[in-house]
């Protein structure tokens, strides 16, 4: 039975910027492409975002070396280390939502700029969500497995760490003086800062126990 362009393109339309975008191409037959087409021009979809395909499990072997730059010229749909991977971020895919792409993006610019291979996927979502309407596909941004921790502080620097910067500041913006003078960054984030103590102080013991030097 012939494909019936009324029912696609409505169908096209009625899908939210993301799903359209995981859609593959390639799957589609020619009346279909032609209406996927002509939506994806309509919304002005076609450098918002690169996303792959899902991709099956491989049974390959992970690398062995931690070092970011052993990842840098893996440009293909499948990276090889995505048995292995991490999700770093995640969002809904909701329709109507423009401003998901956008956020994923940015994410992917930081880690990308950071030097940290990354992969987009586009999954279905548990129906345990208690939203109207619900979703039924989350987008989660990927890493390497053994540059989980690196990519996440990566993101919290160059995104989450802004967005509280600005909280922060209008917070003080409505206290009074003798509150301000309070407001001692060292005793509100006292877990912040013994953390980042905790961290540094773990690492030189760790290089101290093998012998090693920076």
């Amino acid at each position: 039975m012939p494909a019936d362009p009324k029912f696609l393109r409505q169908h096209y339309a009625s899908l939210s910027d993301e799903a359209l975008r995981a859609i593959n191409r390639a799957d589609l037959v020619d009346a279909a492409q032609s209406c996927y087409d002509d939506e994806v021009k309509q919304r002005d979809l076609a450098s918002r975002l690169r996303v792959s395909p899902p991709v099956e499990e491989s049974n390959e072997a992970e690398p062995e070396d931690t070092d970011a730059d052993e990842y840098a010229d893996d440009d293909s749909e499948h990276p090889d280390w995505l048995e292995d991977a991490a999700a770093v971020y995640s969002r809904a895919d909701q329709p109507g939502n423009t401003r998901v792409a956008d956020d994923l993006a940015d994410a992917r610019d930081a880690l990308e700029a950071a030097g940290i291979p990354c992969h987009l996927d586009f999954s279905e979502m548990p129906e345990e969500q208690d939203t109207a309407p619900p979703p039924t596909h989350i987008w989660r941004l990927l890493v390497p497995g053994n540059l989980n921790l690196r990519a996440t502080s990566v993101l919290e620097r160059d995104i989450f760490n802004q967005e509280f910067e600005g909280t922060w500041q209008a917070h003080l913006e409505t206290l009074s003086d003798a509150e301000l003078r309070q407001m001692n960054p060292e005793v509100v984030f006292c877990g912040l800062f013994d953390k980042v103590e905790r961290v540094n102080r773990v690492y030189e013991d760790e290089l101290a126990r093998r012998k090693l030097k920076v």
